[in-house]
């Protein structure tokens, strides 16, 4: 009897170890693409245009931080891990089975909500700087992007017509 009971002491302190690894990410709270004053723009208002922007970026995706999202996204799949795994437990094995299932759900659930976690706080993080880019741009900055060289010649080519087979009558003279 006092085996379960300390047993069934560690498992909140395992829950909240295990809740707390699924909402473990960190991704960046601001822009992660590069903007560069535009022409004839002074340092002073591209901070100021950087500050709108970060705002307009923030108010695309809800006005939440991709980190907010994260951290919301990994407690919701804990939750439902939790639930989903204490009534496996229940069902499978009584009420001792509950609490293992419920332990072994929260475990789960938190594995899958840092997984959602992380898909989450990286779309957040991609929408926040489409918006963040288009503020920019339209203030007037410059938005670097990917180029690719092709190697051209620099001049036109001509080729001539290939000269009619032996025995075919001449053109007619032009009028």
């Amino acid at each position: 009897m006092q085996e379960n009971v300390s047993s069934l002491r560690r498992w909140p302190a395992i829950a909240l170890l295990a809740l707390l690894a699924g909402c473990a990410t960190v991704p960046p709270s601001g822009p992660s693409v590069m903007v560069l004053p535009g022409t004839g723009k002074s340092f002073d208002q591209f901070r100021f245009d950087d500050y709108e922007c970060r705002n307009f970026a923030s108010s695309q995706i809800g006005g939440a931080t991709a980190e907010q999202a994260s951290v919301d996204s990994g407690v919701k799949s804990a939750a439902v891990g939790t639930a989903v795994g204490a009534v496996a437990g229940g069902l499978v094995g009584g009420r001792r089975g509950a609490a293992v299932g419920a332990g072994t759900g929260l475990i789960v659930g938190s594995a899958a909500g840092a997984g959602a976690a992380g898909g989450s706080a990286y779309t957040m993080q991609q929408r926040y700087d489409m918006g963040y880019q288009q503020c920019m741009y339209a203030k007037g900055h410059k938005v670097p992007v990917a180029g690719r060289f092709e190697q051209s010649r620099g001049y036109p080519v001509y080729s001539t017509p290939p000269p009619p087979p032996p025995g075919t009558p001449p053109p007619p003279p032009p009028r």
